[in-house]
């Protein structure tokens, strides 16, 4: 439990961090500090000093506490120690973030600099807490994955101060728009075209999109879904698409299918289109229960050609993702940005620019041609 203390202390540094309190900008009274927090004086006046003697603020004898600029202060620290780069992802040892981490730290590694990571779990109070840690510390740039990208986040105040303090940042697979950050991401929207494409070029009809709802990728994906049907001249059921968010992707989706394979008289999926391989594999189980075979009853597609298309027994159509590519390519912008941002760019009037991947499908087992009758449906590309 925390104690009173630490609770004013960690408000007023959090305060700092977000950019509330600017450099030499005066911080409330302590009698407003021992309103708001119900604390006795001498807390407030112990919490005050502490951040006085570590730098976070300075007295002005008369006038009050004011918020230091510790800018200068993190310059001098950065040019005594050695070069650090902090990566934040929503996961670090799932999925594909993995081969993406092992791309970018090679190449930091490489190039003399350490690398601190940070966790998310997609969660906005844990990129909070991993921001905080980052504007307090001596670090020479950030590489971000975005957590819950396609809603509202509450901690854009802390990449602004990141700006304030000159700190580059470079975001992966997703970005916050409003940012408008440098980037580095895959075409979703045209991965999400192809993978739906491939089906109906096989003659599929009824076809089901799952989708995550709380990343950007989800939505992109979903809208390139329904681009494909409409392309295609196909209509498209809106119980066709399934939407869930993170917190309920080893719920939501298993349950929905099993709800589209119990229709009684009307037409079941014949095709599913994943958000990504890790929902295909989940998938699969709920198949494998129901005794439907894969390609033979049902065709599906994944998303990022990740390790475990490979180690099912049905091998997986898929998206490509570059992964380590895409890590390797982060560090070298970040790497880039930080020698633009202090004058040493090799490439004179030339900015650091994003970069879009394009997708790619991998054809293998788990999807096949389904045969119509003669008064099939022609399709309009």
């Amino acid at each position: 439990m925390e104690t009173k203390f630490s609770i004013v202390k960690q408000s007023i540094v959090s305060k700092i961090l977000d950019g509330t309190f600017q450099p030499h900008q005066k911080i409330s009274s302590e009698s407003e500090l021992m309103k708001q927090f119900g604390v006795s004086r001498h807390t407030v006046r112990a919490a005050l000093g502490e951040l006085v003697n570590k730098g976070w603020l300075y007295r002005e004898q008369g006038a009050g506490t004011f918020c230091a600029d510790r800018t200068n202060n993190q310059k001098i620290s950065n040019a005594i120690t050695q070069k650090n780069i902090a990566i934040i992802t929503t996961y670090i040892s799932d999925y594909i973030f993995p081969s993406i981490i092992r791309g970018a730290e090679s190449y930091l590694s490489e190039n003399g600099y350490n690398v601190s990571l940070f966790s998310t779990n997609n969660d906005h109070k844990n990129e909070k807490r991993a921001l905080e840690k980052i504007l307090s510390q001596p670090f020479d740039g950030v590489i971000i994955e975005p957590t819950k990208s396609a809603l509202p986040n509450p901690n854009i105040n802390y990449y602004l101060n990141l700006e304030r303090q000159n700190t580059p940042y470079i975001m992966i697979n997703a970005y916050y728009d409003q940012l408008e950050p440098l980037s580095i991401t895959m075409d979703d929207e045209k991965g999400g075209y192809i993978q739906t494409e491939h089906l109906i070029q096989l003659g599929h009809r009824e076809i089901v999109g799952f989708f995550k709802s709380d990343d950007v990728q989800g939505l992109k994906r979903m809208k390139g879904f329904i681009k494909a049907h409409r392309n295609y001249g196909l209509a498209i059921n809106p119980n066709s698409i399934i939407t869930y968010r993170s917190n309920e992707k080893h719920s939501i989706p298993m349950e929905e299918l099993r709800i589209q394979l119990s229709k009684g008289n009307q037409k079941k999926p014949t095709g599913i289109v994943c958000y990504n391989d890790e929902l295909a594999i989940n998938l699969l189980e709920i198949l494998r229960e129901k005794n439907i075979q894969v390609p033979e009853d049902l065709s599906i597609v994944g998303f990022d050609d990740s390790f475990m298309v490979k180690v099912t027994e049905v091998k997986l159509t898929t998206i490509n993702h570059p992964q380590s590519k895409m890590g390797e390519l982060a560090a070298k912008l970040i790497v880039e940005k930080i020698n633009e941002t202090n004058g040493h760019s090799k490439k004179t009037g030339e900015q650091v620019q994003s970069v879009v991947f394009d997708p790619k499908l991998i054809v293998r087992s788990s999807t096949k041609e389904i045969k119509h009758s003669s008064n099939a449906v022609e399709f309009n590309k």
